[in-house]
């Protein structure tokens, strides 16, 4: 397997951000996890999303007030199962609950970044980052995991017991494979072994300690 080249592209803001998505079950959180290991400072959406949505969770009134009661557990946090149901069958419902957790998940974000200050450069990882564009006006580069749709179902079918069904409908909601693939700047693709990867992440970020050293002379 060919590791990616390093990009030569000068870099416009003061801290190397970069922008990690992929579509589910591509292997995100563990590429995030291998560069932890390497030093990057690590933010991930989707753990911001958790935050908000616990029992008493920035989120939860906002979420009460639009959607009831009974899409919260009996401890007062986010069902997150029965709100997945609701928002792959109802557009309108997944558009209501983005507006609600978005822009506190934004400005999370924001808050992190001003504290990741030792870190060499900062993944930020946004599932759906492609399709926000006040995510992407916080990166400089867009990191793609890719991988086949086979492998994706399989993995999100082992790691969470979703029917193919469920999966599927997840999948048609996020962007077309040529999409990410068409907008991304840097691809790992994750279909061989747990050695491939690490040497794709290692490559990665070596490019990325380069630009980010750049970018601070």
């Amino acid at each position: 397997m060919s590791l990616p080249a390093c990009p030569a592209m000068p870099l416009q803001h003061a801290q190397l951000c970069i922008g990690l998505t992929g579509g589910i079950g591509c292997g995100k959180s563990t590429v995030a996890r291998l560069f932890e290991s390497q030093g990057a400072g690590i933010i991930d959406t989707d753990a911001l999303a958790r935050q908000l949505t616990q029992p008493d969770g920035q989120a939860i009134s906002l979420i009460r007030a639009a959607f009831g009661a009974d899409y919260l557990t009996d401890t007062g946090a986010l069902d997150r199962a029965r709100m997945r149901k609701l928002i792959f069958s109802d557009a309108d419902a997944r558009h209501k609950l983005e507006n609600i957790l978005h822009p506190q998940i934004l400005a999370l974000v924001k808050s992190r970044l001003q504290t990741i200050t030792r870190a060499p450069y900062v993944i930020l990882m946004v599932p759906l980052l492609l399709e926000n564009p006040g995510f992407m006006q916080l990166v400089q580069r867009v990191l793609l995991v890719d991988c086949t749709e086979r492998n994706q179902i399989e993995r999100v079918r082992q790691r969470s017991q979703l029917d193919e069904t469920e999966i599927r409908a997840i999948i048609a909601q996020q962007a077309a494979p040529e999409i990410r693939i068409a907008r991304a700047d840097d691809i790992i693709q994750n279909d061989g072994t747990r050695d491939e990867l690490e040497n794709q992440v290692a490559a990665m970020h070596n490019c990325y300690l380069r630009l980010g050293h750049k970018n601070t002379i």
